[in-house]
């Protein structure tokens, strides 16, 4: 597993852009909420941080994982310099798990190659809910907190270029 003997809110400050200028569009989604609230959370904390005005952040809610694609699309429109798409998909007894986690990660994939806006992907993809609630906040940190991280150096990478 990528996530043993890592904690995923660790990182070195020195070594982040500065985020003051920039602005953020992170799209939620509702289901398992208990997850990506606790991303969201990692997400915006490590945002402000970073020196992100809290005006500066935008949150959108959207009804599920698959709704991330074009929530995500949308909030590209919105004048931010990089969009982080939450969500959690835990598997379950059918395929489902198998054609949502497919499409999210090539819709957010496609949104990457075909925009100019980043769309960082912070979708947990977990056999089960404990795994999920580990890496939102619990034992392996928060992989929101590193979404944010990607979003502020993909940001800058955008300036630059």
């Amino acid at each position: 597993m990528a996530t043993v003997n890592k904690n995923l809110s660790d990182y070195d400050k020195t070594t982040i852009p500065n985020a003051n200028k920039f602005r953020f569009g992170i799209v939620v989604s509702e289901w398992n909420d208990t997850v990506t609230e606790g991303l969201y959370e990692g997400a915006y904390n490590t945002l402000i941080e970073n020196g992100v005005l809290p005006n500066n952040i935008i949150r959108w809610d959207v009804p599920g994982s698959y709704e991330l694609i074009y929530g995500s699309k949308k909030m590209q429109e919105q004048m931010v310099n990089a969009v982080i798409a939450i969500g959690s998909v835990i598997q379950g007894e059918t395929k489902h798990f198998d054609f949502v986690c497919e499409a999210v990660s090539q819709g957010i994939k496609d949104l990457n190659v075909r925009g100019e806006i980043p769309v960082i992907f912070c979708v947990l993809t977990d056999n089960n809910m404990q795994q999920a609630i580990e890496r939102s906040g619990g034992k392996h940190g928060n992989k929101g907190t590193e979404a944010a991280i990607a979003a502020i150096k993909m940001a800058e990478l955008r300036r630059n270029s």
